[in-house]
């Protein structure tokens, strides 16, 4: 199928990872080529100083402990908001460097404290391993706010692609499990609908980075059998929870030419209809991913647009 992509997306179509997943081999193919990303995308250096350091935090019960990345803006004194950001990778691939550059440069806009965790991948990891891990982190980072210099009253969480879908389990399971309290949660091109039912999801067999295909694998390998069965927990989709009143405010965005398109902006009206305060951007001409070209003019606007939501979220 013929796709109008932005025509400054274009050129970098072919310097982009090609993700295919259909099965062990193509697997590992892709977490290599993951991890030199790096190599292609352009560095960043803070204009302020920020003190980044990894240790481990205690995970969920039974469990080994969660790596952790925290990012400080370094000779802060007062408090400021802390944000708990979880990678994303359709819940298969991802570390802590995937998002170091965007991270630094967050930190560096908004002065906040960032806790970026390294989540257990599937398949070798399914649900709910995934998922606790990045509550472990949560609860971790509210109980050491003092230590980090983060105000309580304003941390957050936020992810892109199966980071967002994430990031939206996290604040349901805050929510139930009755805190940690959540002021804001981003959910960037969230992957949250394992049914894959949508139009956009029938529709994108073959678009760039990421498509129906990789969306099946994906879900597969979360939840460790067929998606779209019975019985599949709200914790893992949260396009599954039937009540999402009493979440924090939220933002989310989609691109035009991504499978996961339609569930997100499905997610967006349930939430406003439950009385959540709710912003939503669609970004024409851009596909999942594309945020990665930073040259273009959509790709600014993207981050300009999330650096905003998150200062007004979490107050700073």
């Amino acid at each position: 199928m013929t796709y109008a992509i932005d025509p400054e997306l274009l050129p970098w179509l072919d310097m982009l990872p090609a993700v295919s997943l259909t099965d062990h081999e193509s697997l590992l193919a892709a977490r290599s080529s993951m991890s030199q990303l790096g190599e292609v995308l352009p560095s960043y250096e803070p204009t302020t100083a920020i003190d980044v350091r990894d240790t481990a935090v205690p995970g969920p019960s039974d469990a080994p402990d969660v790596p952790v990345r925290v990012y400080r803006p370094a000779g802060r004194t007062e408090a400021v908001p802390g944000l708990l950001y979880i990678h994303g990778g359709g819940f298969v691939l991802g570390d802590l460097d995937m998002f170091h550059t965007s991270l630094l440069r967050l930190v560096d806009e908004l002065g906040i404290v960032i806790v970026s965790v390294d989540y257990r991948l599937a398949p070798e990891h399914p649900f709910p391993a995934p998922v606790e891990d990045c509550y472990a982190a949560l609860t971790w980072l509210e109980a050491k706010a003092d230590e980090l210099g983060v105000d309580p009253g304003r941390l957050g969480v936020a992810g892109e692609s199966a980071g967002g879908g994430l990031s939206a389990a996290v604040a349901l399971l805050a929510r139930d499990r009755g805190g940690p309290a959540l002021a804001f949660q981003y959910l960037g091109i969230p992957e949250l609908d394992d049914r894959l039912g949508t139009p956009s999801m029938r529709a994108y067999t073959d678009t760039p980075v990421w498509n129906r295909p990789n969306a099946v694998f994906s879900w597969t390998s979360y939840l460790g059998a067929e998606p779209g069965g019975e019985g599949v927990s709200p914790y893992a989709a949260p396009a599954r929870a039937t009540d999402l009143a009493g979440l924090p405010p939220a933002f989310v965005t989609t691109c035009q030419f991504d499978p996961l398109r339609d569930e997100g902006i499905d997610y967006a009206q349930r939430l406003a209809h439950a009385g959540v305060a709710v912003e939503f951007r669609h970004y024409p001409g851009t596909f999942h991913g594309s945020s990665m070209v930073e040259a273009a003019g959509i790709s600014r606007r993207m981050f300009a647009d999330e650096v905003e939501a998150l200062r007004r979220g979490l107050r700073v």
